[in-house]
């Protein structure tokens, strides 16, 4: 702890997001564990995926957002409900193009595709505000602003990356079952968690702008990921195999909840 207490904010940020980034590339990994994978498991994995991420939104987006809203004097659903619409929007908007432009090739339909694509988006957005919100509790710290510091901010960055474990894992597991690639899956795994060391450096570099702007970030991420997960998500594991689909939403919900009620 020491050692993050004398780095500037700066260095502290990037090196504690880099290893949120790791987390999320170790998640992405769990698709190498598995040489085939029976449908029923498949959907249930997409189920689980989905959990993980509805649970993220109430928990690691929504309720933080609503709090500092609520602690900034301002009416504190407002820039939470404005920013859900609108990311919920973005994904409509998104998916109404991929319609006209999206195209797999042989053997990979359309309906796949889009689906990947908004997939990943909408985890990436979600990705964003968490960054910032380490590169803000970093540079809170540094300048002493009351409640903060640097032990909170190195807690924070240790939680959001354990979330971004099943995280990592909700994009690439989906991802496969599309029909793309085990290194490919990975790779698009793991960069939806590139955007947190840009983010913290950015949240660390304007903390005093960034703080007033991450509760509508945040609920616009929620949004985006809500929208993906009804949807594409649920519908597709649904469909094919409503019981597993729905033991992995549950299963996935719960283990997100736990981690972010048990690490704050």
């Amino acid at each position: 702890m020491h050692l993050f207490e004398t780095m500037p904010p700066l260095s502290a940020a990037l090196v504690c997001t880099l290893f949120t980034w790791g987390m999320t590339a170790l998640g992405a990994a769990v698709v190498f564990l598995f040489k085939t994978c029976k449908a029923a498991v498949m959907h249930m994995m997409i189920g689980c995926g989905s959990g993980i991420m509805i649970a993220a939104c109430f928990w690691s987006l929504l309720t933080p957002a609503l709090e500092m809203s609520g602690a900034a004097g301002q009416t504190a659903w407002l820039v939470p409900a404005v920013g859900l619409a609108l990311g919920c929007g973005f994904i409509l908007l998104a998916d109404r193009l991929l319609d006209r432009v999206c195209r797999c090739g042989p053997g990979c339909g359309d309906q796949m595709c889009k689906r990947s694509v908004l997939l990943v988006v909408a985890v990436t957005l979600h990705n964003i505000p968490e960054g910032m919100v380490v590169g803000v509790a970093f540079g809170s710290a540094a300048l002493g602003v009351t409640g903060t510091s640097v032990w909170g901010a190195v807690i924070l960055a240790i939680g959001i990356g354990l979330q971004n474990f099943p995280e990592g894992a909700a994009i690439s597991l989906p991802l496969r079952s599309d029909g793309m690639s085990r290194s490919r899956s990975f790779f698009y795994g793991q960069m939806s968690g590139v955007v947190e060391p840009v983010a913290a450096l950015l949240g660390v570099s304007a903390v005093s702008y960034m703080q007033s702007a991450i509760p509508f970030l945040m609920s616009f991420s929620a949004g985006a990921m809500i929208a993906v997960v009804v949807g594409e998500l649920i519908p597709e594991s649904a469909n094919q195999s409503k019981y597993s689909s729905i033991v992995g939403f549950v299963l996935g919900f719960i283990v997100m909840m736990i981690l972010d009620v048990s690490l704050g």
